[in-house]
């Protein structure tokens, strides 16, 4: 039962970093490499904050330093001419310092004894399991985090932003400022990474600056994983695939790392090859395919 609740409550909090993976992987069809320094932003901010007694502060400003993050990528590439991939990887870079500079110059904070979202609520909820409590917390800002952007990317900015990522030539002729869509959603999908990583370290009761290394590779599991089941449909769909392949991914993982045969020290290889077997996934179902058509093509020929 514990294994179940805690690959269930780190499902959600993994989840809004597979929303703001789709927005710029599946949404813009970008490629952005600043998750890694925009997760531990919010990591970093929420863990000083907490360490203050202002939890609540600590995860709002923890996603303003996540859009602040994807907004800067955004002026690299549009203003600046970078490469995407660039673009993320110098921004990437740059926020390594910055969040070293907001933990005061240590490595990491502790939040033991220190108030934090879910401790807040517990403590008001007195006597309710805080498994619970955690788990309904986290389920309860993930059903708003995918009702907000669903909301938001059917007006009319969200739809020009979607135009912008199917077909930016035919926006440009539209008259819609292109770069700004891109650094308006730049900034929304990282906004929804430094939240995971800012209630992350509310959860796991301490906040490291290695927070986030590896979590692009995280965040492309949970989304292709989602996908491997409900398919590429509506953005709706897109969404809630996000969030379940997310869950679903902490489920393997745990499993994985409960078995004597892997060692925990293996979790970026087991993550790796997990993302590496669903990018996978489709190409062999279209070489099935293809070869099914030319077994039937031979069986009708050799009749």
């Amino acid at each position: 039962m514990t294994l179940i609740i805690g690959s269930l409550q780190l499902g959600f909090i993994y989840a809004w970093l597979a929303l703001g993976v789709t927005i710029t992987f599946r949404i813009l069809d970008i490629p952005d490499l600043t998750a890694e320094g925009s997760f531990t932003c919010g990591v970093a901010i929420s863990s000083i904050l907490s360490f203050h007694g202002h939890p609540f502060l600590g995860i709002l400003l923890g996603i303003a330093g996540g859009m602040l993050a994807g907004t800067v990528t955004g002026l690299l590439q549009t203003k600046a001419g970078i490469h995407p991939i660039l673009a993320g990887i110098l921004t990437m870079s740059g926020l390594y310092s910055v969040n070293l500079f907001i933990l005061g110059g240590q490595p990491n904070i502790s939040l033991l004894g220190k108030t934090t979202l879910f401790s807040f609520f517990a403590d008001k909820l007195a006597g309710i399991d805080r498994n619970l409590i955690k788990l309904l917390i986290i389920a309860v800002i993930s059903i708003l985090a995918i009702a907000l952007l669903v909301w938001f990317f059917r007006t009319n900015l969200g739809l020009c932003i979607r135009a912008t990522g199917d077909n930016e030539h035919m926006v440009r002729a539209s008259s819609i400022n292109v770069d700004s869509m891109k650094i308006i959603a730049l900034a929304i999908a990282n906004g929804f990474i430094a939240l995971s990583g800012a209630v992350l370290a509310q959860y796991q009761g301490f906040g490291d600056i290695n927070t986030g290394v590896g979590i692009i590779v995280v965040g492309l599991a949970s989304v292709i994983i989602g996908e491997v089941f409900f398919g590429r449909r509506s953005l709706a769909v897109s969404f809630i695939s996000a969030l379940t392949g997310s869950i679903i991914y902490r489920f393997i993982i745990a499993l994985a790392l409960k078995t004597d045969f892997f060692p925990a020290y293996g979790f970026k290889l087991l993550s790796a090859v997990i993302v590496a077997i669903a990018l996978s996934i489709p190409a062999i179902q279209q070489k099935w395919a293809e070869h099914k058509i030319k077994k039937e093509g031979k069986d009708r020929a050799s009749n």
